[in-house]
Protein backbone atom coordinates (compact mmCIF):
# COMPACT_ATOMS: atom_id res chain seq x y z
CA UNK A 1 0.00 0.00 0.00
CA UNK A 2 1.35 3.36 -0.89
CA UNK A 3 1.03 5.98 1.89
CA UNK A 4 2.48 8.50 0.10
CA UNK A 5 -1.05 10.15 -1.36
CA UNK A 6 -2.68 10.02 2.17
CA UNK A 7 0.83 11.97 3.97
CA UNK A 8 0.15 14.54 0.95
CA UNK A 9 -3.34 15.05 1.36
CA UNK A 10 -2.77 15.12 4.98
CA UNK A 11 -0.11 17.92 5.05
CA UNK A 12 -1.48 19.57 1.78
CA UNK A 13 -4.60 20.21 3.35
CA UNK A 14 -3.61 21.10 6.54
CA UNK A 15 -1.06 23.86 5.41
CA UNK A 16 -3.85 25.40 3.25
CA UNK A 17 -6.10 25.09 6.48
CA UNK A 18 -3.41 27.07 8.14
CA UNK A 19 -3.04 29.77 5.76
CA UNK A 20 -6.78 30.01 5.84
CA UNK A 21 -6.02 31.89 9.45
CA UNK A 22 -4.75 34.91 7.78
CA UNK A 23 -6.72 34.91 4.81
CA UNK A 24 -10.04 36.47 4.46
CA UNK A 25 -11.61 33.69 2.77
CA UNK A 26 -12.90 30.78 5.00
CA UNK A 27 -11.07 27.54 5.44
CA UNK A 28 -13.50 25.22 3.41
CA UNK A 29 -13.29 27.60 0.62
CA UNK A 30 -9.76 27.75 0.19
CA UNK A 31 -9.34 23.71 0.84
CA UNK A 32 -11.97 23.00 -2.00
CA UNK A 33 -10.37 25.99 -4.45
CA UNK A 34 -6.87 24.44 -3.50
CA UNK A 35 -8.28 20.57 -4.83
CA UNK A 36 -9.97 21.75 -7.74
CA UNK A 37 -6.68 23.65 -8.91
CA UNK A 38 -4.36 20.58 -7.94
CA UNK A 39 -6.58 17.67 -9.49
CA UNK A 40 -4.90 18.75 -12.92
CA UNK A 41 -1.16 19.31 -11.76
CA UNK A 42 0.79 17.25 -13.02
CA UNK A 43 2.14 13.76 -11.11
CA UNK A 44 -0.57 14.31 -8.26
CA UNK A 45 -2.01 11.40 -7.48
CA UNK A 46 -5.49 10.79 -8.20
CA UNK A 47 -8.06 10.80 -5.72
CA UNK A 48 -11.18 8.79 -5.38
CA UNK A 49 -13.78 9.40 -2.60
CA UNK A 50 -14.11 6.25 -1.67
CA UNK A 51 -18.13 6.04 0.36
CA UNK A 52 -16.51 2.86 2.63
CA UNK A 53 -14.17 4.72 3.61
CA UNK A 54 -16.18 8.18 4.84
CA UNK A 55 -19.18 6.85 5.41
CA UNK A 56 -18.13 4.85 8.52
CA UNK A 57 -14.95 5.89 8.94
CA UNK A 58 -14.47 9.85 8.69
CA UNK A 59 -18.51 11.07 9.37
CA UNK A 60 -18.42 9.22 12.93
CA UNK A 61 -15.63 11.07 14.11
CA UNK A 62 -16.74 14.39 12.92
CA UNK A 63 -19.91 13.82 14.03
CA UNK A 64 -19.08 12.86 17.66
CA UNK A 65 -16.20 16.00 17.65
CA UNK A 66 -19.30 18.90 16.82
CA UNK A 67 -22.12 16.88 18.98
CA UNK A 68 -19.89 17.05 22.42
CA UNK A 69 -18.90 20.90 21.39
CA UNK A 70 -22.61 21.34 21.02
CA UNK A 71 -24.84 22.39 23.79
CA UNK A 72 -27.63 19.86 24.52
CA UNK A 73 -29.72 22.34 26.21
CA UNK A 74 -29.44 24.92 23.23
CA UNK A 75 -30.92 22.50 21.08
CA UNK A 76 -33.49 21.04 23.19
CA UNK A 77 -34.57 24.74 23.29
CA UNK A 78 -34.39 24.63 19.43
CA UNK A 79 -35.66 21.42 18.81
CA UNK A 80 -38.70 22.84 16.71
CA UNK A 81 -36.68 24.58 13.87
CA UNK A 82 -33.63 21.88 13.94
CA UNK A 83 -36.52 19.03 13.59
CA UNK A 84 -38.24 21.03 10.78
CA UNK A 85 -34.48 21.65 9.03
CA UNK A 86 -33.12 18.29 9.72
CA UNK A 87 -35.90 16.48 8.57
CA UNK A 88 -39.06 18.24 7.10
CA UNK A 89 -36.68 20.29 4.84
CA UNK A 90 -34.32 17.22 3.47
CA UNK A 91 -37.57 15.16 2.70
CA UNK A 92 -38.85 18.33 0.90
CA UNK A 93 -35.80 19.01 -0.73
CA UNK A 94 -35.50 15.44 -1.91
CA UNK A 95 -38.87 15.30 -3.38
CA UNK A 96 -38.68 18.92 -4.74
CA UNK A 97 -35.02 18.11 -6.28
CA UNK A 98 -35.85 15.10 -7.41
CA UNK A 99 -39.32 16.12 -9.54
CA UNK A 100 -37.26 18.91 -10.76
CA UNK A 101 -34.17 16.67 -12.50
CA UNK A 102 -37.22 14.14 -13.56
CA UNK A 103 -38.41 16.91 -15.48
CA UNK A 104 -35.64 18.50 -16.58
CA UNK A 105 -33.56 15.33 -18.27
CA UNK A 106 -34.91 13.18 -20.56
CA UNK A 107 -34.34 9.51 -20.22
CA UNK A 108 -34.18 9.92 -16.33
CA UNK A 109 -36.32 7.60 -14.52
CA UNK A 110 -37.82 9.39 -11.50
CA UNK A 111 -36.55 6.87 -9.20
CA UNK A 112 -32.87 7.83 -10.17
CA UNK A 113 -34.04 11.65 -9.74
CA UNK A 114 -35.15 10.66 -6.23
CA UNK A 115 -31.62 9.37 -5.68
CA UNK A 116 -29.97 12.16 -6.92
CA UNK A 117 -32.49 14.75 -4.66
CA UNK A 118 -31.48 12.74 -1.56
CA UNK A 119 -28.03 12.84 -2.37
CA UNK A 120 -27.74 16.73 -2.73
CA UNK A 121 -30.71 17.58 0.20
CA UNK A 122 -28.08 17.51 3.18
CA UNK A 123 -26.85 21.05 3.78
CA UNK A 124 -23.03 20.55 5.36
CA UNK A 125 -23.55 23.40 7.94
CA UNK A 126 -19.41 22.55 8.95
CA UNK A 127 -18.72 25.13 6.36
CA UNK A 128 -21.82 27.10 7.47
CA UNK A 129 -20.59 27.36 11.04
CA UNK A 130 -17.25 27.95 10.21
CA UNK A 131 -18.07 31.22 8.58
CA UNK A 132 -20.81 32.11 11.33
CA UNK A 133 -18.16 32.08 13.82
CA UNK A 134 -16.10 34.78 11.95
CA UNK A 135 -18.80 37.44 11.56
CA UNK A 136 -20.68 36.61 14.97
CA UNK A 137 -23.63 35.10 14.29
CA UNK A 138 -26.85 35.24 16.61
CA UNK A 139 -26.49 31.60 18.90
CA UNK A 140 -30.14 30.78 17.96
CA UNK A 141 -28.79 31.09 14.57
CA UNK A 142 -25.55 28.97 15.37
CA UNK A 143 -27.49 26.91 17.22
CA UNK A 144 -29.64 25.83 14.25
CA UNK A 145 -27.70 25.12 11.82
CA UNK A 146 -25.02 22.74 14.21
CA UNK A 147 -28.32 21.00 15.18
CA UNK A 148 -29.42 20.46 11.30
CA UNK A 149 -26.00 19.33 10.72
CA UNK A 150 -26.13 16.74 12.96
CA UNK A 151 -29.48 14.82 12.11
CA UNK A 152 -30.28 15.92 8.14
CA UNK A 153 -27.59 13.11 7.39
CA UNK A 154 -29.28 10.43 9.23
CA UNK A 155 -32.27 11.67 7.27
CA UNK A 156 -30.67 11.87 3.78
CA UNK A 157 -29.62 8.26 3.98
CA UNK A 158 -32.73 6.89 5.18
CA UNK A 159 -34.11 9.00 2.25
CA UNK A 160 -31.85 7.72 -0.41
CA UNK A 161 -31.47 4.15 0.80
CA UNK A 162 -35.59 4.60 -0.34
CA UNK A 163 -35.31 5.60 -3.57
CA UNK A 164 -32.19 3.46 -4.21
CA UNK A 165 -34.05 0.67 -3.44
CA UNK A 166 -36.74 1.28 -6.16
CA UNK A 167 -34.05 2.81 -8.52
CA UNK A 168 -32.71 -0.88 -8.70
CA UNK A 169 -35.56 -2.62 -9.20
CA UNK A 170 -36.30 -3.84 -5.67
CA UNK A 171 -39.99 -3.30 -5.47
CA UNK A 172 -39.91 -0.55 -2.46
CA UNK A 173 -43.56 0.67 -1.43
CA UNK A 174 -44.33 4.03 0.13
CA UNK A 175 -45.37 1.58 3.71
CA UNK A 176 -42.03 -0.18 3.63
CA UNK A 177 -40.02 3.35 3.03
CA UNK A 178 -41.90 4.37 5.93
CA UNK A 179 -41.16 1.87 7.80
CA UNK A 180 -37.31 1.32 6.89
CA UNK A 181 -37.15 5.31 7.80
CA UNK A 182 -38.82 4.80 11.40
CA UNK A 183 -36.21 1.82 11.36
CA UNK A 184 -33.48 3.97 11.07
CA UNK A 185 -34.84 6.96 12.89
CA UNK A 186 -35.62 5.39 16.04
CA UNK A 187 -33.54 2.38 16.43
CA UNK A 188 -30.60 4.78 15.54
CA UNK A 189 -31.78 6.94 18.88
CA UNK A 190 -32.46 3.68 20.88
CA UNK A 191 -29.31 2.37 20.40
CA UNK A 192 -27.62 5.60 21.01
CA UNK A 193 -29.83 5.65 24.13
CA UNK A 194 -28.75 2.12 25.12
CA UNK A 195 -24.82 2.91 24.82
CA UNK A 196 -24.58 6.40 26.19
CA UNK A 197 -24.85 5.37 30.21
CA UNK A 198 -22.78 2.57 30.25
CA UNK A 199 -19.87 3.96 28.07
CA UNK A 200 -19.99 7.30 30.22
CA UNK A 201 -19.70 4.87 33.55
CA UNK A 202 -16.92 3.54 31.81
CA UNK A 203 -15.52 7.00 30.94
CA UNK A 204 -16.37 7.75 34.88
CA UNK A 205 -14.88 4.42 36.51
CA UNK A 206 -11.04 4.58 34.22
CA UNK A 207 -8.51 6.97 35.70
CA UNK A 208 -6.01 6.33 33.59
CA UNK A 209 -5.65 9.61 31.28
CA UNK A 210 -4.16 7.52 27.82
CA UNK A 211 -7.28 4.75 28.49
CA UNK A 212 -9.66 7.28 28.47
CA UNK A 213 -8.62 9.04 25.55
CA UNK A 214 -8.08 5.43 23.77
CA UNK A 215 -11.81 5.26 24.36
CA UNK A 216 -12.66 8.68 23.43
CA UNK A 217 -11.67 7.65 19.62
CA UNK A 218 -13.19 3.85 19.83
CA UNK A 219 -16.70 5.68 21.13
CA UNK A 220 -18.03 7.39 17.18
CA UNK A 221 -16.81 3.89 15.53
CA UNK A 222 -18.69 1.53 18.36
CA UNK A 223 -22.00 3.67 18.11
CA UNK A 224 -22.10 4.27 14.27
CA UNK A 225 -20.75 0.49 13.79
CA UNK A 226 -23.57 -0.78 16.47
CA UNK A 227 -26.40 0.86 15.03
CA UNK A 228 -25.87 0.33 11.30
CA UNK A 229 -25.01 -3.86 12.45
CA UNK A 230 -29.01 -3.86 12.53
CA UNK A 231 -29.79 -1.43 9.89
CA UNK A 232 -30.47 1.41 12.03
CA UNK A 233 -29.00 4.88 11.54
CA UNK A 234 -25.40 4.92 12.98
CA UNK A 235 -25.50 9.01 12.79
CA UNK A 236 -28.35 9.31 15.26
CA UNK A 237 -26.65 6.86 17.42
CA UNK A 238 -23.43 8.87 17.39
CA UNK A 239 -25.05 12.04 17.97
CA UNK A 240 -26.67 10.66 20.85
CA UNK A 241 -24.09 9.42 22.27
CA UNK A 242 -21.86 12.45 21.95
CA UNK A 243 -24.70 14.88 23.75
CA UNK A 244 -24.89 13.41 26.32
CA UNK A 245 -21.26 12.49 26.83
CA UNK A 246 -20.66 16.03 26.26
CA UNK A 247 -23.73 17.29 28.65
CA UNK A 248 -21.45 15.32 31.34
CA UNK A 249 -18.35 16.01 30.65
CA UNK A 250 -17.70 17.69 34.33
CA UNK A 251 -17.93 14.46 35.72
CA UNK A 252 -14.57 12.89 33.75
CA UNK A 253 -10.88 13.66 35.32
CA UNK A 254 -9.11 16.91 34.63
CA UNK A 255 -6.61 15.26 33.01
CA UNK A 256 -8.80 13.81 30.70
CA UNK A 257 -10.17 16.43 29.74
CA UNK A 258 -7.25 18.46 29.23
CA UNK A 259 -6.53 15.72 26.82
CA UNK A 260 -9.30 14.80 25.09
CA UNK A 261 -9.91 18.89 23.92
CA UNK A 262 -6.15 18.57 21.95
CA UNK A 263 -6.76 15.36 21.04
CA UNK A 264 -10.34 15.91 19.25
CA UNK A 265 -9.38 19.46 17.89
CA UNK A 266 -6.29 18.03 16.22
CA UNK A 267 -8.54 14.98 14.72
CA UNK A 268 -11.53 17.77 13.58
CA UNK A 269 -8.43 19.60 12.11
CA UNK A 270 -7.46 17.19 10.18
CA UNK A 271 -10.07 15.46 8.82
CA UNK A 272 -12.37 18.75 7.81
CA UNK A 273 -9.44 19.69 5.93
CA UNK A 274 -8.77 16.95 4.18
CA UNK A 275 -12.39 16.16 3.13
CA UNK A 276 -13.42 19.44 1.65
CA UNK A 277 -9.83 19.26 0.01
CA UNK A 278 -11.11 15.63 -1.36
CA UNK A 279 -14.48 17.68 -3.20
CA UNK A 280 -12.31 19.50 -4.83
CA UNK A 281 -9.95 16.97 -6.09
CA UNK A 282 -12.70 14.65 -7.42
CA UNK A 283 -13.10 16.82 -10.37
CA UNK A 284 -11.26 14.75 -13.12
CA UNK A 285 -13.31 11.64 -11.82
CA UNK A 286 -16.48 13.47 -11.90
CA UNK A 287 -15.58 14.34 -15.77
CA UNK A 288 -14.52 11.68 -16.64
CA UNK A 289 -17.58 9.85 -16.62
CA UNK A 290 -19.53 12.44 -18.39
CA UNK A 291 -19.32 11.02 -21.80
CA UNK A 292 -22.81 12.30 -24.20
CA UNK A 293 -23.96 15.13 -21.39
CA UNK A 294 -20.31 16.92 -22.12
CA UNK A 295 -20.65 20.69 -22.35
CA UNK A 296 -23.71 22.75 -22.57
CA UNK A 297 -26.14 20.46 -21.93
CA UNK A 298 -24.24 19.21 -18.81
CA UNK A 299 -23.44 23.01 -17.76
CA UNK A 300 -27.10 23.87 -18.20
CA UNK A 301 -28.65 20.77 -15.99
CA UNK A 302 -25.86 21.54 -13.38
CA UNK A 303 -27.01 25.61 -13.29
CA UNK A 304 -30.59 24.20 -12.91
CA UNK A 305 -30.23 21.69 -10.18
CA UNK A 306 -28.48 24.50 -8.51
CA UNK A 307 -30.60 27.16 -8.73
CA UNK A 308 -33.84 24.75 -7.48
CA UNK A 309 -31.72 23.73 -4.38
CA UNK A 310 -31.04 26.94 -3.78
CA UNK A 311 -34.88 28.27 -4.16
CA UNK A 312 -35.90 25.19 -1.98
CA UNK A 313 -34.52 25.54 0.74
CA UNK A 314 -35.66 29.31 1.26
CA UNK A 315 -39.30 28.13 0.08
CA UNK A 316 -39.48 25.54 3.23
CA UNK A 317 -37.02 28.11 5.49
CA UNK A 318 -40.11 31.08 5.72
CA UNK A 319 -43.04 29.15 6.19
CA UNK A 320 -41.18 26.76 8.17
CA UNK A 321 -40.39 29.48 10.68
CA UNK A 322 -43.61 31.47 10.68
CA UNK A 323 -46.47 29.57 10.15
CA UNK A 324 -46.11 27.63 13.95
CA UNK A 325 -46.30 31.09 15.18
CA UNK A 326 -49.32 31.81 13.07
CA UNK A 327 -50.83 28.67 14.43
CA UNK A 328 -50.22 28.22 18.05
CA UNK A 329 -50.43 31.19 20.65
CA UNK A 330 -47.68 29.02 23.09
CA UNK A 331 -44.77 29.31 20.80
CA UNK A 332 -45.69 33.33 20.33
CA UNK A 333 -45.53 33.50 23.86
CA UNK A 334 -42.31 31.28 24.46
CA UNK A 335 -40.51 32.67 21.31
CA UNK A 336 -39.33 36.04 20.49
CA UNK A 337 -40.82 37.30 16.99
CA UNK A 338 -38.05 36.72 14.71
CA UNK A 339 -38.19 39.11 11.64
CA UNK A 340 -37.18 38.00 7.91
CA UNK A 341 -33.42 38.60 8.33
CA UNK A 342 -32.56 35.24 10.59
CA UNK A 343 -34.54 33.36 8.32
CA UNK A 344 -32.65 34.98 5.42
CA UNK A 345 -29.37 33.58 6.86
CA UNK A 346 -30.63 30.40 7.72
CA UNK A 347 -31.84 29.68 4.22
CA UNK A 348 -28.62 31.22 2.19
CA UNK A 349 -26.62 28.85 4.68
CA UNK A 350 -27.39 25.98 3.26
CA UNK A 351 -24.02 24.83 2.02
CA UNK A 352 -23.41 21.19 1.02
CA UNK A 353 -20.10 18.92 1.50
CA UNK A 354 -18.72 15.86 1.50
CA UNK A 355 -21.10 13.18 2.54
CA UNK A 356 -23.36 14.22 -0.76
CA UNK A 357 -20.16 13.74 -2.58
CA UNK A 358 -20.15 10.38 -0.76
CA UNK A 359 -23.54 9.35 -0.71
CA UNK A 360 -23.63 9.53 -4.41
CA UNK A 361 -19.94 7.47 -4.99
CA UNK A 362 -21.69 5.12 -3.33
CA UNK A 363 -24.78 4.71 -6.31
CA UNK A 364 -23.92 1.05 -7.69
CA UNK A 365 -22.94 0.83 -11.40
CA UNK A 366 -26.19 -1.58 -12.11
CA UNK A 367 -29.54 -2.67 -11.15
CA UNK A 368 -30.70 -5.40 -10.27
CA UNK A 369 -31.02 -6.73 -14.04
CA UNK A 370 -27.30 -6.32 -14.75
CA UNK A 371 -28.13 -2.94 -16.80
CA UNK A 372 -25.98 -0.10 -16.11
CA UNK A 373 -27.52 2.10 -13.36
CA UNK A 374 -29.68 4.80 -15.17
CA UNK A 375 -27.70 8.05 -15.94
CA UNK A 376 -25.47 7.70 -12.66
CA UNK A 377 -22.65 9.57 -14.15
CA UNK A 378 -24.85 12.14 -14.67
CA UNK A 379 -26.18 12.17 -11.22
CA UNK A 380 -22.51 12.44 -9.84
CA UNK A 381 -21.59 15.55 -12.38
CA UNK A 382 -24.36 17.33 -10.89
CA UNK A 383 -24.10 16.64 -7.17
CA UNK A 384 -20.37 17.34 -7.64
CA UNK A 385 -21.63 20.84 -9.12
CA UNK A 386 -24.40 21.01 -6.67
CA UNK A 387 -21.67 20.72 -3.72
CA UNK A 388 -18.92 23.44 -5.34
CA UNK A 389 -21.66 25.98 -6.55
CA UNK A 390 -23.34 26.07 -3.00
CA UNK A 391 -19.80 26.10 -0.99
CA UNK A 392 -18.46 28.99 -3.35
CA UNK A 393 -21.52 31.03 -4.47
CA UNK A 394 -22.81 30.99 -0.72
CA UNK A 395 -19.80 30.38 1.53
CA UNK A 396 -18.34 33.53 -0.37
CA UNK A 397 -21.34 35.74 0.17
CA UNK A 398 -22.47 34.61 3.46
CA UNK A 399 -20.00 36.87 5.46
CA UNK A 400 -20.73 39.91 3.63
CA UNK A 401 -24.45 39.14 3.88
CA UNK A 402 -24.56 39.01 7.28
CA UNK A 403 -22.63 42.16 7.65
CA UNK A 404 -24.93 44.31 5.43
CA UNK A 405 -28.31 42.81 7.17
CA UNK A 406 -26.44 44.12 10.37
CA UNK A 407 -27.42 41.02 12.17
CA UNK A 408 -27.33 41.48 15.98
CA UNK A 409 -24.05 39.14 17.20
CA UNK A 410 -23.35 37.99 20.99
CA UNK A 411 -23.50 40.49 23.15
CA UNK A 412 -19.48 39.93 24.64
CA UNK A 413 -20.11 42.42 27.39
CA UNK A 414 -23.18 40.68 28.77
CA UNK A 415 -21.44 37.49 28.45
CA UNK A 416 -18.74 38.68 30.45
CA UNK A 417 -20.92 39.92 33.14
CA UNK A 418 -22.58 36.55 33.54
CA UNK A 419 -19.03 34.65 33.42
CA UNK A 420 -18.33 36.97 36.43
CA UNK A 421 -21.13 36.41 38.05
CA UNK A 422 -21.03 32.71 37.69
CA UNK A 423 -17.12 32.57 39.06
CA UNK A 424 -18.05 34.80 41.98
CA UNK A 425 -20.80 32.73 43.15
CA UNK A 426 -18.59 29.46 42.58
CA UNK A 427 -15.61 31.42 44.81
CA UNK A 428 -17.85 32.42 47.20
CA UNK A 429 -18.67 28.93 47.54
CA UNK A 430 -15.06 27.48 47.65
CA UNK A 431 -13.72 29.73 49.78
CA UNK A 432 -16.38 29.01 52.67
CA UNK A 433 -15.29 25.09 52.01
CA UNK A 434 -11.98 25.80 52.02
CA UNK A 435 -12.02 27.55 55.42
CA UNK A 436 -14.00 24.47 56.45
CA UNK A 437 -11.34 22.24 55.47
CA UNK A 438 -8.58 24.37 56.94
CA UNK A 439 -10.31 23.79 60.73
CA UNK A 440 -10.18 20.23 60.85
CA UNK A 441 -6.71 19.61 62.32
CA UNK A 442 -6.23 16.80 59.78
CA UNK A 443 -5.73 19.64 56.97
CA UNK A 444 -3.53 21.82 58.21
CA UNK A 445 -1.35 23.53 56.05
CA UNK A 446 1.68 26.23 56.54
CA UNK A 447 0.32 29.12 56.68
CA UNK A 448 2.07 30.19 53.24
CA UNK A 449 0.41 27.39 51.98
CA UNK A 450 -3.02 28.45 52.64
CA UNK A 451 -2.82 31.82 51.98
CA UNK A 452 -1.61 30.37 48.48
CA UNK A 453 -4.74 28.54 48.15
CA UNK A 454 -6.99 31.70 49.25
CA UNK A 455 -4.83 33.96 46.60
CA UNK A 456 -5.80 31.64 43.91
CA UNK A 457 -9.41 31.80 44.44
CA UNK A 458 -9.02 35.44 44.96
CA UNK A 459 -7.23 35.90 41.38
CA UNK A 460 -9.77 33.39 39.78
CA UNK A 461 -12.94 35.42 40.86
CA UNK A 462 -11.27 38.48 40.22
CA UNK A 463 -9.53 37.88 36.91
CA UNK A 464 -13.29 37.55 34.88
CA UNK A 465 -14.06 40.93 36.15
CA UNK A 466 -10.44 42.02 35.65
CA UNK A 467 -11.25 41.84 31.53
CA UNK A 468 -14.27 44.59 31.77
CA UNK A 469 -11.36 46.77 33.23
CA UNK A 470 -9.54 49.80 30.57
CA UNK A 471 -6.14 48.82 28.75
CA UNK A 472 -3.30 49.80 29.87
CA UNK A 473 -2.66 52.93 28.40
CA UNK A 474 1.15 52.53 27.97
CA UNK A 475 0.89 49.37 26.26
CA UNK A 476 -2.74 49.33 25.18
CA UNK A 477 -2.80 45.84 26.78
CA UNK A 478 -6.10 44.73 28.62
CA UNK A 479 -5.07 43.56 32.08
CA UNK A 480 -5.42 39.12 30.58
CA UNK A 481 -2.98 40.42 28.05
CA UNK A 482 -0.36 41.78 30.70
CA UNK A 483 -0.71 38.65 32.88
CA UNK A 484 -0.82 36.21 30.21
CA UNK A 485 3.00 37.62 28.70
CA UNK A 486 3.92 38.43 32.39
CA UNK A 487 3.53 34.67 33.85
CA UNK A 488 5.06 33.50 30.03
CA UNK A 489 8.08 35.03 31.14
CA UNK A 490 8.79 34.13 34.26
CA UNK A 491 8.14 30.72 33.23
CA UNK A 492 10.13 30.68 30.09
CA UNK A 493 12.74 32.10 32.53
CA UNK A 494 12.26 28.89 34.85
CA UNK A 495 12.12 26.46 31.49
CA UNK A 496 15.66 27.87 30.43
CA UNK A 497 17.25 27.38 33.67
CA UNK A 498 16.13 24.02 33.49
CA UNK A 499 17.35 23.68 30.29
CA UNK A 500 20.99 24.65 31.08
CA UNK A 501 21.06 22.58 33.91
CA UNK A 502 20.19 19.27 32.06
CA UNK A 503 22.64 20.25 29.53
CA UNK A 504 25.04 20.60 32.56
CA UNK A 505 24.14 17.60 33.10
CA UNK A 506 23.07 18.62 36.92
CA UNK A 507 19.63 16.93 36.25
CA UNK A 508 18.66 14.05 33.73
CA UNK A 509 16.43 14.11 30.76
CA UNK A 510 13.59 12.40 33.30
CA UNK A 511 13.73 15.39 35.80
CA UNK A 512 13.98 17.91 32.46
CA UNK A 513 10.38 16.41 31.47
CA UNK A 514 8.98 16.31 34.68
CA UNK A 515 9.87 19.87 35.62
CA UNK A 516 8.76 21.36 32.02
CA UNK A 517 5.08 19.27 32.37
CA UNK A 518 4.88 20.98 35.50
CA UNK A 519 5.80 24.33 34.22
CA UNK A 520 3.47 23.54 31.33
CA UNK A 521 0.47 22.99 33.16
CA UNK A 522 1.23 26.25 35.10
CA UNK A 523 1.76 28.37 31.89
CA UNK A 524 -2.03 27.06 30.55
CA UNK A 525 -3.92 27.20 34.23
CA UNK A 526 -2.41 31.24 33.40
CA UNK A 527 -3.72 31.16 30.41
CA UNK A 528 -7.06 30.39 31.54
CA UNK A 529 -7.24 32.26 34.26
CA UNK A 530 -6.65 35.26 32.30
CA UNK A 531 -9.63 34.20 29.95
Amino acid sequence: MDVMPLLLLVAGSAAVAAGARWSPVPAPLLLVAAGLTVSYVPGVPEYTLDPHIVLPLVLPPLLHSAATDSSYLDLRAQMRPVMLLSVGYVLFATFTVGWAAYLLVPDLPLTAALVLGAVVAPPDAVAATAVARRVGLPSRITTILQGESLVNDATAITAYRVALAAAVGEGATWAGGIGEFLLAALGGIGIGLVLMVPIHWLRTHVKEALLQNTLSLLIPFVAYAAAEQVHASGVLAVVVVALYLGHRAWEVDFATRLQEEAVWKMVAFVLESAVFALIGLQLPVVLRGLGEYEGGRAAWYAVAVFVVVVVSRFVWVYPATFLPRMMSARIRGREDNPTWKGPFIVAWAGMRGVVSLAIAFSIPLTVHGGEAFPERNLILFLTFTTVIGTLVVQGVTLPPLIRLLKLPGRDAQAETLAEANAQAQASRAAELRLEELLADERNALPAPLADRLRAVLERRRNSVWERLGQANPVTGESVDDTYRRLSREVIGTERTVFVKLRDGRHIDDEMLRTLLRRLDLEEAAAYREAG
